[in-house]
C-alpha cells in the first residue's frame, strides 16, 4: 500500500519543491519533478507487470478502505483500487508525463517561469494518479475538479497574453457545465444507493434500488462530465483554444491524460449504463468523431489540426463504448495517448525549429503550415516519428491504431448494420471520419515537410537536441502492433486483461448493445457470433480501403504542390461557403457566443433593468413612504404634541410671569394690600 501511495504523492512532493525552492535549485529544479515522475513510472510498471503476470482479467485489489465520513445513516467508505484498468491507466499516464517532462528540459528551456512550469507539471501528474487509483465517485469527483483546475494553471502558463487567458477560462467555463451534470448523477446514486464507492452502487444497482428511466437519467448525467472533460459535442469547443497553452502542456494534457479522464470515467461506470443511455451515447461519440473530422480538413495551425483530430479520437473512443466495444473503446485510449502525444511533441518540435529558424520573428506565425515545408530533410527524426504517429492515426496496418480503431468501427458496424439498421448512421459517421482523418493528415504532413521551402529562413530549420527526440522515438515506436498483439490482425494481451464487465443485474438492464442484450437476442434468433464479430472483416477492409483512399487523395492535392493548394485555398475562402465554414469550424463559436454569451450579456442588462427599476424601485418607493409617513410623525409630534406641551408650559409661564409681578419686595407695598385684603373681607362680612 505504501508503494502504490507513493505513486501519486511523488508528483505532489516535486510540485511542492518547485513551488517553495525550485529557483534556487540548479536548473530550475526541474531535475526534481523529473525524478519524481521517473520514480513513480518504475513503481506503476511494477503493478503493471503484476496484473500482466496474473493474466486474469478479474485481478484487483482493494485496500486502504476507511470512514471517511460518519453521517450516521449512512458511512462514506473511501480507499483504494488497483485492477488491471488501473494498471494500465497508470503506465499510460506515468509513460506520458516522463516522456514529456524530459521533453519539457529542452522546450520550455530560458523560459523565466521555467521551474513554476515543472511545478504545474507535478499537480497535474498527482491529480491524475489520484483519479485514477480511487475506488469511489466521490473522491473521482475531488480528483476529476483538481484535474481541471491543473489544465486551467497549464493552458494559461503564458497568461501575460491575452489568448492564454482567455484559452484558460473558456476551458474552466465548459468543464464547469459538463462537471454539473457530473455532480448531479453522482448524487442521484448515493440518494438512492447510500453509498459512493464503486462496488456498493453496483450491488445497489443490481438489487434494483435505481432503475428504468432514473437509471437511464443518472447515466447520462454522469456522462455529461465525459462530455466537458473529454471534449464531446457540444462542449468540444474548449480544446482547440487550449493549444494556446506550451506544447508539452498540449501533449500531456489535450491528448493523452485529462482528456481521457472522461473515456477512463465511462469505462468505470460502463456496468451502470442502460441501453437507452449507451445509444446516446454512441450517437454523441459518433458526431463528435465526425465534427472534429471536417474541421481538421480545412485548418492551417498544425496544433490546431491535432486538437480537431483529438477531438475526433475521443468521439471514436466514446462511440465505440456506446456501441458495445468496451474492450476497443478503450484500447484506442491507450494506442491514442501514444501516438497522439508523439503527434503533439513532433509538432512541437517543428515549431521550436521554426522558432530558431525565423529568428523570433513575431510577424511570422511559427504554427502555420504555409510558412513550413522540405522539412523532411532538415529533421529526420522528428519527420519518420511524425510519419510513423500519422500512419497509426489513420489506422494503417501494422500500426496500434489499426488495431483499437478496427475494433471500434467493427462494433460501430455490427451495431448499426448487422444488429439494427436503423442506427445506421452511427457507422456511416464512423467510416467518413476515418476517411477524413487519413485526408487531413497527411495534408498536414506533405505541407510541413515535403515541397519547397515557404520561406528561405525555413531552410535554416535543423533537429532539436535528443531530449526533445528521444521522447518521440520511445512513442512513435509505441504505435506499433507488436506491443499489443503477436499479430498485426488479432488481439493480444489488452483483450486478455481487458473484458467488457458482467452486467450488474439482468433483469433490469443489459450493459452492452453488442455483447449484453443485443447479444442475446441475436443468439435468440439462432445466431452464435455477436454483430461485432460478424463486422469484423468487413470493417477491417473498409477501414484500410477508406484510409487508402484519404492518403490517397492528399498525395495527389498536395504532394509538390504546397504553394498551389495554399494559392488555391485561398482562393477558396472568398469562392466557398463550405469550406469557410469548415474553416471557421462550423462557427460554433459564434454561434455560442451570439446565443448563450449574448444571451447571458442581454439577461444580466434585464436582470440589471429589474434590479434597479424593480427590486430597488420597490425598496426605494417603501423608503419614499417611510420617508413620507415620518415627516407626518415628525409634524404631528411638532405641531400637536410638542404643541399642547409648549402651549401648557407657556400657560404656567405667562401665569407665573405675571403672579411675579405682585412680588415686589416692598414691604410697604405687601402692609398696602394686607390691609386691602382686610377692608375687602370685613365689607363681605358686612354684606352677609
Amino acid at each position: 500500500m505504501a508503494l502504490i501511495l507513493l505513486i501519486p504523492i511523488l508528483p505532489l512532493l516535486g510540485f511542492v519543491i518547485q513551488a517553495f525552492f525550485g529557483r534556487r535549485l540548479p536548473r530550475g529544479g526541474d531535475w526534481v519533478p523529473l525524478t519524481c515522475i521517473g520514480i513513480a513510472f518504475l513503481l506503476s510498471l511494477r503493478i503493471f507487470l503484476q496484473a500482466f503476470g496474473s493474466y486474469d482479467p478479474n485481478w484487483s485489489i482493494t485496500f486502504g478502505q476507511f470512514t471517511w465520513l460518519d453521517l450516521t445513516s449512512h458511512q462514506i467508505m473511501v480507499g483504494l483500487l488497483i485492477d488491471n484498468i488501473t494498471a494500465i491507466m497508470l503506465m499510460v499516464v506515468t509513460t506520458v508525463s516522463l516522456l514529456v517532462h524530459l521533453y519539457s528540459t529542452e522546450y520550455m528551456h530560458g523560459d523565466a517561469k521555467y521551474s513554476r512550469f515543472f511545478g504545474f507539471l507535478g499537480i497535474f501528474s498527482f491529480s491524475m494518479l489520484g483519479l485514477v487509483l480511487v475506488d469511489n465517485f466521490l473522491l473521482l469527483y475531488v480528483f476529476w475538479e483538481l484535474v481541471g483546475l491543473s489544465s486551467y494553471l497549464l493552458i494559461g502558463f503564458w497568461f501575460e497574453n491575452e489568448a492564454p487567458g482567455n484559452a484558460s477560462k473558456k476551458a474552466f467555463l465548459v468543464n464547469r457545465i459538463g462537471d454539473l451534470g457530473f455532480f448531479v448523477g453522482i448524487m442521484i446514486l448515493f440518494w438512492k444507493v447510500g453509498a459512493f464507492d464503486y462496488d456498493s452502487v453496483y450491488a445497489g444497482i443490481a438489487e434494483g434500488k435505481v432503475e428504468g428511466w432514473l437509471l437511464t437519467a443518472a447515466g447520462l448525467c454522469l456522462f455529461c462530465g465525459a462530455i466537458g472533460k473529454s471534449a464531446q459535442f457540444p462542449l468540444h469547443i474548449w480544446l482547440p483554444d487550449a493549444m494556446e497553452g506550451p506544447t508539452p502542456v498540449s501533449a500531456l494534457i489535450h491528448a493523452a491524460t485529462m482528456v481521457a479522464a472522461g473515456v477512463y470515467m465511462v469505462t468505470r461506470m460502463f456496468p451502470i449504463l442502460t441501453p437507452d443511455a449507451m445509444v446516446v451515447i454512441a450517437y454523441i461519440g459518433a458526431i463528435t468523431a465526425i465534427l472534429g473530422s471536417t474541421i481538421a480538413v480545412a485548418q492551417y495551425d498544425i496544433k490546431r489540426v491535432l486538437a480537431y483530430s483529438t477531438i475526433s479520437q475521443l468521439g471514436y473512443m466514446i462511440m465505440g463504448l456506446g456501441v458495445g466495444a468496451y474492450v476497443a473503446g478503450f484500447f484506442h485510449l491507450v494506442t491514442h495517448a501514444a501516438f497522439k502525444a508523439c503527434l503533439f511533441l513532433g509538432s512541437g518540435s517543428v515549431i521550436h525549429a521554426m522558432h530558431h529558424a525565423y529568428h523570433h520573428d513575431h510577424d511570422v506565425d511559427p504554427q502555420d503550415m504555409r510558412n513550413m515545408g522540405g522539412l523532411k530533410d532538415k529533421m529526420p527524426i522528428t519527420f519518420w516519428t511524425f510519419l510513423l504517429g500519422t500512419m497509426a492515426l489513420a489506422g494503417f496496418p501494422l500500426t496500434s491504431g489499426f488495431l483499437s480503431k478496427d475494433a471500434i468501427l467493427a462494433g460501430a458496424l455490427g451495431f448499426g448494420w448487422f444488429y439494427d439498421p436503423k442506427h445506421i448512421l452511427i457507422p456511416i459517421m464512423g467510416f467518413s471520419a476515418a476517411l477524413l482523418t487519413a485526408y487531413y493528415m497527411f495534408r498536414l504532413v506533405f505541407v510541413t515537410f515535403y515541397g519547397d521551402h515557404a520561406d528561405e529562413r525555413v531552410s535554416h530549420a535543423h533537429e532539436n537536441p535528443k531530449a526533445m527526440t528521444i521522447p518521440l522515438i520511445v512513442l512513435s515506436s509505441l504505435s506499433l502492433w507488436f506491443f499489443y498483439s503477436p499479430s498485426p490482425v488479432g488481439t493480444g494481451w489488452f483483450y486478455d486483461l481487458v473484458q467488457e464487465p458482467e452486467q450488474v443485474t439482468v433483469q433490469h438492464h443489459a450493459l452492452s448493445p453488442v455483447e449484453g442484450a443485443y447479444g442475446e437476442a441475436y443468439a435468440a434468433a439462432g445466431g452464435h457470433d455477436d454483430p461485432a464479430h460478424k463486422a469484423h472483416y468487413p470493417a477491417m477492409a473498409l477501414s484500410i480501403i477508406l484510409a487508402c483512399t484519404g492518403t490517397f487523395v492528399a498525395f495527389k492535392r498536395y504532394f509538390g504542390k504546397q504553394k498551389e493548394m495554399m494559392e488555391y485555398e485561398a482562393g477558396l475562402m472568398e469562392r466557398s461557403w463550405l469550406f469557410r465554414a469548415l474553416h471557421n469550424k462550423w462557427y460554433f463559436d459564434e454561434m455560442y457566443e451570439a446565443s448563450f454569451l449574448r444571451g447571458t450579456m442581454s439577461l444580466r442588462l434585464i436582470l440589471a433593468w429589474f434590479d434597479t427599476w424593480i427590486v430597488d424601485g420597490i425598496v426605494n418607493l417603501s423608503a419614499y413612504f417611510t420617508r413620507a409617513l415620518a415627516w407626518l410623525h415628525g409634524l404631528f409630534d411638532n405641531k400637536v404634541v410638542d404643541g399642547l406641551v409648549n402651549l401648557v408650559a407657556d400657560t404656567i409661564i405667562e401665569a407665573g410671569g405675571q403672579l411675579r409681578r405682585a412680588q415686589t419686595g416692598r414691604l410697604q407695598t405687601y402692609v398696602v394690600l394686607a390691609l386691602a385684603g382686610i377692608v375687602v373681607l370685613m365689607v363681605a362680612r358686612m354684606i352677609v
